[in-house]
């Protein structure tokens, strides 16, 4: 699925470029991350990974509130992303975005117990996380 795939699907929709909504979703972005970083101290690791997700996710969307987009999906996010801005943020957020997309869902959706996520694993997601972080603030500003 690409980019034209989601907008016909309705998965993203075309709206006028909002810049306020766009900082508030920066805003929330860097809200999530503090409280992964404290979810982290207090090793309670599977709500880290999913705050850390949260903070890339609302990054993202803020890209998207630049461009004139809003979103009906998660994975139309990472394909928004992806196809417009690969020349402008490193291919390792790129994908630790859809890695994580798809461990918040097995992690809040999954009906069996999955095994605990890792400090060292949930570390480097929250390491990723600051630097898309940073990357969008520069995008967006």
């Amino acid at each position: 699925m690409n980019l034209e795939d989601c907008l016909r699907e309705g998965l993203l929709v075309e709206i006028k470029p909002d810049s306020r909504k766009a900082e508030a979703s920066i805003k929330m972005a860097e809200h999530k991350l503090e409280t992964a970083e404290k979810e982290f101290k207090y090793k309670i690791f599977e709500s880290a990974i999913i705050s850390a997700y949260a903070s890339m996710f609302h990054s993202a969307r803020a890209l998207l509130f630049k461009d004139g987009y809003k979103e009906r999906s998660h994975y139309a996010v990472w394909v928004f992303v992806n196809e417009k801005y690969s020349d402008k943020i490193e291919k390792k957020y790129l994908n630790e975005l859809n890695s994580l997309r798809l461990q918040r869902h097995e992690l809040m959706y999954g009906l069996e117990k999955s095994d605990e996520a890792q400090e060292s694993e949930t570390g480097s997601a929250i390491q990723l996380a600051q630097g898309f972080l940073k990357t969008v603030q520069r995008i967006v500003k």
